[in-house]
């Protein structure tokens, strides 16, 4: 997560307002089609939606490698280089290896640190040196211990076709190098997510499944965070910070996941709400298997039909908008109050939806579904593990230079008109947006069975005509999307159209009258009534 970094403590609502990113992760024994899937949605006010690239190489002995701050561009240092290095695109190397995050900040005097690697770049070294999920673990935690870790407590969504693993992980602090961690599988048929609150609690000590630091117990007895006996040793007690922005903000957005597709969810509301009772469990028994396209609505979650729906109350206006902008906290009458944090969030710079497969061609053993900006109303663009080069679309760019030929601009263009509108934008945009993936998915199923995956440079031919020519679709029709709900919406009317959504003229050649559509949200009525009513009330006149 690129981030602005402040201190914790300083305020319960700190956590929701700072902290960003969201993983859900779905086990291949819990998915449709016995895929791996993890997400990822990487928030930030200044980042830039663009897909990374570094192609294979090889590397002559003694060649190092710069390491360069994800979240600051800052320059940390160097490490050696290995002899050889796996292509990446995004979040995803050519093996069919993803890896996701989410940052949870933990205890202050943690976070000054000596240390080369941050968790950026431990993310992006790794997938240039891993194969396989279990042994990017290995590669992440030898390179935080020989190099240092840089960065504050971390979650990781490690998976390949095989496994998914989480990791957590918290620098020692000054004087100290290296970091303590904990990784455990997620057990096959099960789903799991973390969202900027450490998440693994107590874990068994004798499980191959499950995997940590030698020191991860005893430097928490040497820092006064733990007396009691190994056994009953939790991570997320030890080293994370649980507080009201913990909770609500950030494991609310796991407990919405576990809500919409297991049972009984709503014996971990009063977790949520005040810490109560046990914690909220790792990872939950889904009640039906999942799917890619299960994963993506699940991104553009914004608590509906929860006790923490957005769209209900006075705070999402005339238009039942689910968002609210920042600063996510208010005080009133001395009382203070925060605007839920939900997973879909204006401030999203990329997210994706990595499916990751046996049993398929080796060139689609990874799909990165792709998108920039707001996943809510993103298109999620199939890039498969052996695409090379980024499509033109995807490229580099940044927040404060618009391109319309750029993903990221024409899906803000789009979005940005629904943030005041919502209620009255988005069955358009779902339409565009359902008909792009909805064609996408078509045609990788058909892909995966064709001759252009018989032989490998067929194979990446396919992989690199599919990524650009959907990156150069998605943009152009969302441009067009954009320019149609400018001129239907225009001055708070709705103009009037065909089945085809084209505007109408009358016959004489005018355009035809707008609809008054008004306001949408019963809630905004009342507050109006609270606040003024009486001014405004209809009072029957006789003159």
């Amino acid at each position: 997560m690129k981030k602005l970094t402040v201190t914790l403590s300083i305020a319960l609502a700190a956590a929701i307002e700072t902290l960003a990113c969201t993983s859900l992760i779905a086990t291949k024994g819990a998915t449709a089609d016995g895929s791996n899937l993890i997400t990822y949605a990487a928030d930030s006010h200044t980042l830039y939606g663009e897909l990374y690239n570094q192609p294979a190489a090889d590397h002559p002995k003694g060649s190092m490698r710069q390491v360069v701050d994800w979240d600051s561009n800052k320059y940390r240092g160097q490490i050696p280089e290995v002899a050889h290095t796996y292509g990446t695109i995004g979040n995803m190397n050519e093996h069919g290896l993803a890896i996701a995050e989410s940052t949870w900040g933990g205890r202050e005097e943690l976070w000054e640190v000596e240390g080369t690697i941050d968790y950026g770049s431990l993310i992006y070294i790794t997938l240039q040196r891993a194969k396989t999920a279990r042994e990017a673990v290995k590669v992440m935690t030898d390179l935080v211990d020989k190099y240092g870790y840089a960065s504050e407590g971390e979650s990781f969504s490690i998976a390949d076709a095989n496994e998914v693993w989480i990791m957590e992980m918290i620098g020692k602090g000054k004087g100290e190098k290296g970091a303590v961690w904990v990784a455990r599988r997620v057990p096959d048929g099960y789903i799991s997510g973390h969202a900027n609150h450490s998440r693994i609690h107590k874990f068994p000590l004798n499980d191959p499944e499950t995997l940590y630091s030698p020191d991860v117990i005893s430097f928490a007895r040497s820092k006064g965070y733990f007396d009691g006996k190994d056994e009953d040793f939790d991570f997320s007690k030890a080293y994370a910070v649980t507080d009201f922005g913990a909770l609500r903000g950030c494991d609310a957005r796991v407990w919405s996941y576990f809500n919409r597709f297991s049972d009984n969810a709503d014996a971990y509301l009063p977790w949520i709400n005040e810490a109560a009772g046990e914690p909220m469990p790792l990872w939950v028994k889904p009640n039906r298997k999942l799917t890619a396209n299960d994963l993506k609505a699940m991104m553009r979650d914004h608590f509906e039909d929860t006790p923490f729906d957005m769209t209900k109350d006075a705070g999402a206006g005339a238009f039942g908008v689910p968002y609210r902008y920042r600063p996510m906290s208010f005080e009133v009458d001395g009382q203070k109050y925060v605007h839920e944090r939900a997973i879909a969030t204006q401030q999203t710079g990329f997210s994706f939806v990595a499916q990751l497969r046996e049993n398929v061609p080796d060139a689609m053993k990874g799909i990165l579904w792709f998108g920039t900006d707001d996943a809510n109303t993103c298109v999620y663009m199939p890039i498969l593990c052996w695409t090379k080069r980024v499509p033109d679309q995807l490229g580099k760019g940044d927040v404060n230079t618009l391109d319309w030929n750029a993903n990221f601009w024409v899906n803000n263009y789009v979005a940005n008109q629904a943030y005041t509108r919502y209620s009255r934008l988005i069955p358009d945009i779902r339409r565009v947006q359902s008909a792009l993936e909805n064609a996408m998915t078509a045609e990788v199923e058909m892909l995966e069975k064709s001759d252009a995956m018989k032989t490998k440079e067929s194979a990446l031919a396919a992989s690199q005509e599919l990524a650009d020519r959907w990156a150069a679709k998605a943009t152009a029709d969302y441009k067009a999307l954009g320019d149609y709900l400018f001129v239907k919406h225009l001055d708070g009317n709705i103009k009037d159209e065909d089945e085809n959504h084209k505007f109408l003229y009358t016959p004489e050649g005018l355009p035809k009258a707008p609809k008054f559509g008004g306001y949408d949200n019963p809630e905004y009525f009342k507050a109006i009534v609270r606040d003024n009513g009486e001014s405004l009330k209809e009072k029957e006149i006789k003159y």
